[in-house]
């Protein structure tokens, strides 16, 4: 980036470690360890309780893992965790806001997707009557959904679920108050899934608490057919109480397979995928997506015994949950992979007793510039990569403080690329207000949008034109921006822009719709609703159907059922109108020259001209059409005059009344 300097110039202070030790000195982290490991003892797999006016739901991974475990055994994790898209008729309703932006993600070929293990899980627990009994006991009120290992997974679509159906029941209202914690949970979703929450601005609701050492939360990192699923499973396993692990004939097999896994080639296995996928986030464009199909979303609160560092945004969480594990393969003291997945208990305890002694930055950090340096050094310190910073790893730690301060200027990079974007917007405005202006010279005779096609006035024509394409090649730098991820994931829901869209659309699309029939391109590439229409215009539509919803109100074709207005609209809200017009005008002039001698074509044809008369005769009534809409020799008024004149033909008329 050029302004890379100039970011971290402006950056005071570095402030994940701030975020990890004020949650690290709350209650929340152990009172959620706590329902994790009550679900884990539980027979069902699930507890919940009310802890200081919060409820706490605690997901067990135990009941997953025991279905899972033959296979385990049998090979790896391309079955267990293979992904499954929500689109299917199980889970289309569960997940209806998160599938609903497939649209979006389907030009690159990718669903939004979940390990089937986790899913299979879920919707066992779905399908209980006290579950759906649960659901309905906490609505309203504060919620913690929590689990251990398969059990955050689990835990975390329980949440997305509660989510999906509470803003569904109140659209109005603000996001419930939702949160999920997890901790050493694999991966649960592919990259799809990630954007659809960051749309759904949802991902501050997820918090996955990762342990320095813990390979479970990278594993799935890794190519499916190299995943070593009896690891995962092994793991949740061991933490099912040792008088039911015993009886159970599955575990006996699947724990003495994952605890005599060679250590080294699992870590080797994970560090080269992870390390991978971290450089590809590097990448501005990458060829190959590297590694398995998941990706992380949400807070990641990477722990150590020194303390806890919170990141925010993906590129984040996977290039420190790749330098805390590079690291920590040449830590003194290096934790078993099984030690380290049983060892949230234990951190809880001890980070906010961690917090009480002093913090001061070792004679072995890196030099000290300015403040955000001293706060990417403690960064460094509590996230447990402080122990390597020796002489013999010093390019690791250097590495990982790079990582660190890159992920930070790209987390602000969508949102500054924003706010300048509202700056350009403002100096384009003087275009659109000339539309507004040249509209306004012919709302009395014809209508803008025939002196467009007509080329009347040839200078103002002219003008027009220009602020025409000027606009539409801002709002095309806008989406290329969007589709490339340099915006906020969210941006179609901000209300400044999704109204700047929808003006924008009302004022200019009709002068598109002209463009296109004065050129006859109608003709030769087809009607402007299904071959001529700009990509933009059909994401605006999108945005602003998504925004009736969200305020509580859909958007209809018709508008007969809204408010109605006491006077005519600034501009015709219907942006196809005139298009539907061309297309009534022709279907008028082919029935009057009788040129489909086939009655039952005719038939067709007159009922489609009756349903434009009565759509159009909505808006008009309802006054949502401006102005220049009825103006004495705008085509609209022209075909009003050739439909009567249509209707009153012996032939015609005969045909009518059979409908």
């Amino acid at each position: 980036m050029d302004d890379a300097a100039g970011d971290e110039e402006a950056s005071m202070f570095e402030t994940s470690h701030v975020l990890g030790a004020l949650l690290a000195s709350s209650p929340l982290l152990a009172r959620a360890w706590d329902r994790c490991a009550a679900a884990t003892a539980a027979a069902s797999g699930l507890v919940h309780g009310d802890d200081g006016g919060t409820v706490y739901v605690g997901f067990s991974g135990v009941q997953a893992a025991l279905s899972a475990a033959g296979a385990a055994v049998a090979g790896g994790g391309a079955d267990a965790f293979a992904p499954v898209g929500l689109g299917g008729e199980s889970t289309r309703r569960m997940f209806a806001p998160l599938v609903a932006a497939e649209t979006e993600t389907a030009a690159v070929g990718e669903q939004v997707a979940v390990q089937a293990l986790a899913l299979q899980c879920f919707l066992k627990f779905c399908g209980a009557p006290d579950f759906q009994m649960l659901l309905d006991q906490i609505r309203g009120k504060a919620v913690v959904f929590t689990g251990h290992s398969l059990g955050g997974a689990i835990a975390a679509l329980a949440a997305l679920h509660y989510l999906c159906i509470s803003s569904s029941r109140s659209t109005s209202g603000p996001a419930p108050p939702v949160l999920c914690i997890t901790f050493g949970s694999p991966l649960l979703g592919n990259e799809a899934l990630s954007k659809a929450i960051l749309r759904e601005r949802w991902a501050g609701n997820f918090c996955h608490v990762v342990s320095q050492h813990d390979v479970v939360p990278r594993l799935l990192f890794c190519p499916l057919d190299a995943v070593p699923a009896h690891i995962i499973v092994g793991m949740q396993l061991q933490q099912w109480p040792a008088r039911v692990r015993q009886a159970d004939a599955l575990t006996t097999v699947t724990t003495p397979r994952m605890v005599h896994t060679d250590r080294d080639t699992l870590r080797q296995l994970i560090q080269t995928h992870v390390g991978a996928v971290a450089m590809e986030q590097k990448l501005a464009d990458p060829a190959i997506p590297s590694g398995g199909p998941y990706r992380p979303f949400g807070t990641y609160v990477m722990c150590s015994p020194d303390g806890a560092v919170c990141v925010d945004n993906a590129t984040a969480a996977v290039q420190m949950l790749y330098a805390t594990f590079a690291a920590s393969r040449c830590s003194p003291g290096v934790e078993s992979p099984e030690a380290a997945h049983s060892c949230y208990g234990d951190l809880v305890l001890k980070m906010p007793q961690q917090l009480l002694l002093k913090r001061r930055l070792r004679s072995d950090d890196a030099p000290v510039t300015s403040n955000y340096d001293a706060g990417v050094s403690l960064a460094l310190e509590a996230s447990g990569i402080h122990a390597m910073v020796r002489a013999a790893h010093a390019t690791e730690a250097s590495t990982a403080r790079q990582w660190l301060k890159t992920s930070k200027r790209a987390g602000r990079r969508p949102s500054l690329n924003c706010a300048q974007l509202a700056t350009k917007l403002g100096r384009i405005t003087p275009c659109r207000a000339q539309i507004e202006w040249y509209k306004a010279l012919f709302d009395g005779d014809m209508g803008y949008y025939d002196a467009f096609k007509l080329q009347r006035s040839a200078k103002k024509f002219s003008k027009a034109n220009i602020y025409r394409i000027k606009l539409g090649q801002f709002w095309d730098r806008v989406l290329s921006m969007l589709d490339a991820g340099h915006l906020p994931h969210d941006f179609h829901r901000r209300a400044k822009w999704v109204n700047a869209a929808r003006f924008y659309q009302l004022l200019v699309e009709p002068l598109d719709i002209a463009e296109y029939h004065r050129h006859s391109l109608h003709r030769t590439r087809g009607r402007y609703l299904t071959h001529g229409r700009e990509r933009r215009y059909e994401l605006f539509d999108r945005w602003w159907k998504e925004k009736g919803r969200a305020g509580g109100e859909v958007v209809l074709a018709s508008s007969a059922s809204r408010r109605r207005r006491s006077k005519y609209a600034g501009l015709t809200q219907d942006p196809c109108f005139w298009a539907r017009v061309e297309e009534a005008r022709e279907l008028t002039e082919s029935a009057r020259r009788g040129d489909r001698g086939d009655t039952a074509e005719l038939a067709m044809m007159l009922e489609e001209l009756q349903e434009f008369e009565r759509y159009s005769g909505e808006l008009v009534e309802s006054k949502d059409v401006s102005v220049d809409v009825l103006a004495p020799q705008s085509s609209y008024t022209i075909w009003v005059e050739e439909w009567n004149q249509l209707k009153v033909r012996d032939e015609i008329r005969a045909i009518l009344l059979q409908f």
